[in-house]
């Protein structure tokens, strides 16, 4: 069977599976509140589909910044090479 990723869940298994244990932990230590494995399942699911692309595009929009920034700091130095 072919294990087919929703374009929202870009979380490997293990990752999945500590984020799980998280909110599992989360729930009974903060909430007093006892969730099983399927809850924790759907929390997570719902939180990665719901704000998951938009987490993923705000990082994506950080790492232009920092390039861009980056990119800018080259250009000087190379500006400075020009002059000598």
């Amino acid at each position: 069977m072919t294990n087919i990723k929703r374009r929202w869940d870009r979380l490997s298994d293990e990752e999945k599976k500590a984020a799980k244990e998280e909110l599992i932990d989360f729930f009974e230590n903060e909430r007093g509140e006892k969730i099983g494995l399927i809850a924790a399942e759907e929390f997570l699911n719902f939180f990665l589909q719901s704000i998951g692309s938009k987490l993923y595009n705000m990082g994506v929009d950080d790492a232009k910044k920092v390039f861009e920034n980056r990119f800018e700091e080259l250009r000087y130095d190379l500006d400075d090479l020009t002059d000598l």
